[in-house]
Order: C-alpha cells, then structure tokens, then sequence
C-alpha cells in the first residue's frame, strides 16, 4: 500500500529534520507513470511545500536546499535510491517489497477495501452528508436534461460513502408551483382517465402542451390554473387527489430508469412537502426585519453584501404565494433538524449557481450558522444530444439508442463473443459508454455530444474500460482452480508490470483529491490509465511457453475494487477497478 512507503520516507525526513513525520506526508506523492518511459522513482518531495509550511527557509536557492537535503538522506531496505529533482527529490522504493505491499490485502481478502485505509484521509470531516439530486419535474417524462444531476449525484453520494461517512441520497422533486394550476386546469379539458392509464407521462406530457398553447392566447385558461393552484395551496379535496395521482404515476415511471441507470435514492422528498414551512419562513423574515415589500407589493430579502438593495430575493408574490426558494429555505431548515447532517450537497447545473448563493445567504441571516456546510455542485450543459430520430427530449430516448447502437457495433465486430443476453450486455456497456463521456472532463464544462466518439472500442471510452474488465474476468474464468505454490514478487519485476504496481502508489492520492473537489474526472481519468497499462502488459509479457514456477507464480492475484466502491459506475454496470494485475498459465 502506498501509506506504507509514504510513512517509511516521511519517518525518514523526520529523523533527518527534526521534525514530526505527519508534517512531511502532505508533501509527499506518487509519482504519475508515463507511457513509454521507464520508471525510475516512485515517490517525490515538494521542497516548495516544505518551505510554505516553515518547515524549511522560505529564502535561498530552493534548488541548493533541495540537493543538500537530498545528500543527508540514505538509502536503507525500503528506499533504495535519492536523488534531487528540479525543486523536488525523488524516492525509489525496493522493487520486490513495492511489489509485495501492493499485493498484500488480496491475499488477506480485504480487496474490498484497497486504498481506502489511507492515512490520506485522516484530515477529511466525517459525519452524516446529505446530497441532493436528481430532482426531474413531475407530470413530466425523465428529460435527458436531468441526466447529468442524477449520474454526478451518485458519484458524489457512492464516493462519500466509500470514505465511512453517512449518506442520505435524496430526490427532491419538482412537485409543486404554478405549472400543476396549469396541468390541473388542463386535464379538466384535455385529460383522459384512460389514456393515464396506458401511458400515463405521455398523456400528461401531451396534456401540458396542449394547455400552454390555450394559455397563450385563452385568460380564461390561465385563470382556471390560477384557481386550481389556488385549490392546491388551500387542500381542496378534488384537487389534492388529481395532484397526488400524478405524483405517484410519476414517481413510479421513474423508478424503472434509475433502474437501469443503477440509482437509488432513500427519500422522495419535494416542494409540496414545504408548504405550510416556507409561509413560516415568511414569517421568520418579517420578524427579523428581512423581508421588504416592493412597490409591486412582492416579498424580497436584501442580499447584497453592502445592504443596498442592489442583489434582491424574492421570496413572496404579491398575491402572497411563496416561490420556489421560499421553500428551499424551508426544506433545508427541515433537513437539518431531521437529520442533523454535517454537510449538505445540491447537484444542479451552474445557471442556478446565483439561486444557492441567495439560499446560503438568507439561511446565514436568519441565524442558521451551518449554511456554510452547504454546497452546491454545478455542471455544465449537454451540447448536441441527439437520435436518430431527431433533438431528444426524454432520457429513455437516450438509453435506448445507447444500448440500440453499441448492440449493432457488437453484432458488426468479428472479437464478440456469443452470450445469452446480448441485449443486456448491450445496455451495460451503452450505459458505461454514456456516463465515462460525461465524467472525463471539469463538471462545470459545457461538453459537445457525440455517438460515434463515446461508443469507440478504442480510446478513452466507457467502453474500452468494459472491454478491460470482460477480457481480465475471461483470463480469470479460464484459469480457475490453479493455486499458487508460494507468491515470489522476484517474478513481477518487469517494467510492463511494475507499471501497473506504480500507477495503483497513486490511488489513494486520486480518491483525495475526488473527496477535495468532488470531481468523477480524477478517478475516471486514472482508470483508464489503468486499462491501457493492463493493455500493455498483455501485449509486452510472454505467456505462452513460461517456466512452470513462472507460470504458478502468476496465476490469479485479483486487485477487486468495485468501480461503484468510488462512484464512477452504477450497480447495474459494475466493473471492478482493479480486477487482475497480471497473468501467465500456460493454459492461457
């Protein structure tokens, strides 16, 4: 494990500067393996950060420091070389113990928690974390728009447990507002009890298109969705049960594409949850003197930092009906004094970076001291995400083409093997395709679409890393039952795969950083590194022809982290992380 050599050349700088060894392991990483170049160190120094730190003189030649530290440094039966970088100085470790350190755990069975002991983490706030995502409108079919919430969400709530803390996954659906005066007042004209009942979303789809052209141009349309609103807001019967048969027929049509995509959620929660709450929160305003009355007679809270109305919130109407943000305020006060959560997570895209500014702010004024454990994570749009068929609207539309067109790559490749279920395989890997194209770049990017690039068999693709994982769990299947005598790493000293070994020195170092900024790229990027290493090492060792202790030596050592262990993929398309380092039997 890389805290192992980490701590060994920590305890070595200490001894040498008189300091405590935690002060040098933040300075201290793996170094990143690069294709084609043989390795020499494994670990490095940042002088730099020694010298920030106090640790070293901030004055002098940064370069002189470093090459006289690096002199009084000797190697011992763990370190077996130092030397001095540009501004950094560079560890090798012993080959054999790099080799049996990293392998350790798999032979105690504990794969499962590979890199996740790391002393890395030690500085990470645990606790209850409550994320926030997801959250499509009801009435509506799954938009493809929402895809990006829901796959980021469970990332961030899969790598949040991985690190021992305690996660609320929560869908917060748009449950309430305006637009149900609209779709109540409109299934009173154009609705069907029938046709709810064959394709229930379809029919309210097209039920709310027809009554946003009639309010366009028909008052009396938009006042019959002001008075079922209204009905709404004050629980008259007929209204509250139209209501909640949509909710319900929603609900469950979505359930079946987080489904395939792998998502659950623990609780369905939603704006109509927080009605009676934000007229509260109202109140909380007016009394702490917070609450302003426009001219058009609207509620408003100055937000600005110098006080001058100059950045306003409303969060009333004038007929005195609260809006969206009233009742965020309200449903975070609620979740805090449910849960008691540490921090809470809100996954939407960036244009309602302004809206979480304005929510943090007023929950500060209004005395809620742990607003600042709240953070929204933002991501960008989805450019060009299209069918065959033309601009896709619903996110099924999207899955299914996805599994639709790598089942007709499959067909069209010679490699494919036969399967029983093609269509299954089909949708994993489309699946994989999908969210890998989505995790590869900064969340916060815009990101243009693209079919042919995702579902590419080579490159950097979801489906090259599934491609890595079925061609690793074959070589297990086949070679079954073969036991190893006694492992010798004296075996895996070849720089094909001490590759492999040197680039897992980094993973603990990637989750960090995934916990720091909450970003699937350092993690996505860092298991397809993995995947062309493994690539390499299948090209570049013989096999075929090996000694027989070489051979025994190599049978199955099983580096089996889940993918879904840190969030990348969903349970439906589980890959493992690491499934095989390396193999030789001579029945391969």
């Amino acid at each position: 494990m890389a805290c192992f050599f980490r701590r060994r050349i920590a305890e070595k700088l200490g001894r040498t500067l008189q300091q405590s060894e935690d002060a040098f392991i933040p300075a201290l990483s793996a170094v990143p393996v690069f294709k084609k170049q043989q390795q020499t160190a494994d670990f490095k120094l940042s002088l730099n950060t020694l010298r920030v730190s106090g640790i070293l003189p901030s004055s002098g030649d940064i370069q002189l420091q470093t090459e006289d530290l690096a002199s009084r440094l000797k190697q011992d039966s763990v370190v077996e070389d130092v030397s001095a970088g540009s501004g950094v100085i560079n560890f090798r470790v012993n080959r054999k113990l790099l080799v049996q350190k990293i392998l350790e755990p798999f032979g105690k069975e504990e794969d499962d928690k590979f890199g996740l002991n790391s002393e890395l983490f030690n500085t990470l706030k645990r606790g209850t974390t409550l994320v926030e995502y997801s959250s499509p409108n009801i009435a509506k079919k799954f938009h493809a728009g929402h895809l990006r919430s829901t796959i980021i969400g469970n990332f961030i709530a899969n790598l949040k447990q991985s690190l021992g803390n305690n996660v609320i996954r929560m869908n917060y659906l748009g449950d309430w507002g305006m637009q149900f005066g609209l779709l109540g007042a409109g299934f009173g004209q154009f609705g069907c009890q029938e046709k709810l009942k064959q394709n229930p979303l379809q029919h309210l789809f097209e039920v709310y298109v027809q009554v946003n052209k009639e309010a366009e141009h028909n008052e009396d349309m938009r006042l019959a969705a002001r008075d079922f609103f209204r009905q709404l807001e004050q629980h008259e019967s007929q209204a509250v049960s139209l209501w909640q048969q949509f909710r319900e027929i929603t609900v469950e049509e979505y359930q079946h594409v987080y489904k395939r995509l792998g998502v659950h959620f623990d609780i369905y929660s939603g704006e109509s949850f927080h009605q009676h709450q934000a007229q509260e929160v109202v109140q909380q305003l007016r009394s702490q003197g917070l609450l302003k009355t426009t001219e058009k007679g609207t509620g408003v809270v100055d937000v600005s930092p110098a006080g001058d109305m100059s950045n306003i919130c409303t969060v009333l109407r004038s007929d005195s009906t609260t809006l969206y943000i009233t009742r965020d305020i309200a449903a975070a006060i609620d979740r805090r004094e449910k849960f008691n959560f540490d921090e809470m997570i809100y996954v939407t895209d960036k244009s309602q970076a302004n809206h979480f500014h304005q929510l943090f702010q007023i929950l500060l004024a209004l005395g809620h001291t742990w607003a600042d454990r709240c953070q929204h994570v933002p991501f960008g749009l989805v450019q060009g995400m299209k069918t065959r068929i033309g601009e896709v609207v619903f996110l099924e539309d999207v899955l299914d083409e996805a599994r639709a067109r790598m089942l007709h790559n499959m067909n069209q490749s010679k490699t494919t093997k036969e399967m029983d279920n093609p269509e299954d395989t089909a949708e994993k890997v489309g699946i994989s395709a999908l969210i890998i194209q989505d995790f590869k770049g900064p969340l916060q990017s815009d990101y243009k679409f693209d079919w042919d690039r995702m579902l590419q068999a080579q490159g950097d693709t979801g489906v090259f890393l599934q491609y890595t994982h079925a061609r690793l769990c074959s070589l297990a299947r086949r070679n079954k039952g073969i036991e190893v005598v006694e492992f010798n790493p004296s075996l895996l000293l070849e720089q094909a795969s001490l590759s492999i070994v040197q680039h897992l020195l980094r993973y603990d170092e990637v989750l960090y950083q995934s916990a720091q900024d909450l970003q699937p790229k350092h993690l996505v990027n860092f298991l397809l590194k993995l995947c062309h290493l493994v690539a390499s090492a299948h090209r570049e060792l013989p096999v075929k022809g090996s000694p027989q202790d070489v051979a025994q030596n190599f049978t199955p050592r099983s580096f089996k982290c889940c993918f879904q262990k840190s969030g990348v993929m969903s349970p439906s398309a589980a890959v493992w992380l690491i499934d095989v380092f390396f193999w030789r039997s001579t029945a391969q």
